[in-house]
């Protein structure tokens, strides 16, 4: 693949992992998608594979349905899991659209088969893609009920050789508590992966934790708001924490 600049003007990595929340996909309205916010994140996407870094993706579905509140509400937990995997397929396909419709080439793979879709995980297959600077958006989390996309994002990570994950919040970091709630609130410029499960930090579960603690894989965690953006944290600039 050719670099638009052989040192990718000043970011360190050059292959990485995006995990954002679902959440962060629907605006100011409460529920499903913001085309606008869509849009706008997808901008930030086209910054990065600008610059010649290969880039993966895991966008989590809690904006459509979320297979915990589901099971807090009586369902079955196994099949309101499977609704939840569901629900980021949908939010991967809104933002394969608005990256392809900057010019970016993208491939939706997910865990869970529909081939009219979106591409089966078949993780050779989806090296290749990186190889040739198409975004790779893995979908349906792990394919798996119990698990979240948070762990399906650092197997993903972890199995792509990424060398980072970057997780993009609606805050700037990881606080000691919830800094909406909070105005004492302090927030961490680096934390360890022990720290964070010790302290229940909920930057993301336990076991997507321990996995990137055993792969001695880092966490950055920013705001999708933040000036800059995700170049700049990529550069090492602006406010974000960094786990590990």
């Amino acid at each position: 693949m050719t670099e638009t600049t052989p040192d990718k003007q000043g970011c360190k990595y050059n292959r990485v992992l995006i995990k954002i929340s679902g959440e962060a996909l629907m605006g100011d309205q409460g529920f499903g998608l913001h085309p606008p916010t869509v849009e706008r994140v997808a901008a930030q996407i086209k910054e990065v594979h600008d610059l010649g870094v290969e880039i993966c993706m895991v966008i989590g579905g809690g904006n459509i349905f979320r297979g915990l509140q589901g099971s807090a509400q009586g369902m079955e937990r196994t099949t309101a899991d499977y609704m939840g995997m569901l629900a980021t397929v949908m939010n991967a396909l809104a933002m394969q659209g608005a990256l392809e419709s900057l010019g970016v080439f993208t491939r939706v793979i997910s865990a869970i088969p529909m081939d009219q879709v979106c591409e089966p995980y078949i993780r050779r297959r989806a090296v290749r893609h990186l190889e040739k600077a198409r975004v790779c958006i893995f979908a349906a989390g792990t394919g798996n009920p119990y698990f979240t996309t948070d762990t399906a994002a650092t197997l993903r990570a972890n199995e792509m050789s990424c060398e980072v994950i970057l997780k993009g919040t609606q805050v700037d970091g990881i606080y000691d508590k919830d800094p909406n709630k909070f105005a004492d609130a302090v927030r961490y410029d680096r934390v360890s992966y022990d720290e964070v499960l010790q302290k229940n930090l909920k930057v993301m579960d336990a076991s997507a934790i321990a996995l990137a603690r055993d792969n001695d894989l880092p966490i950055i965690v920013f705001s999708l708001d933040a000036p800059g953006g995700l170049v700049g944290v990529l550069r090492g600039e602006g406010t974000f924490t960094q786990v590990g």
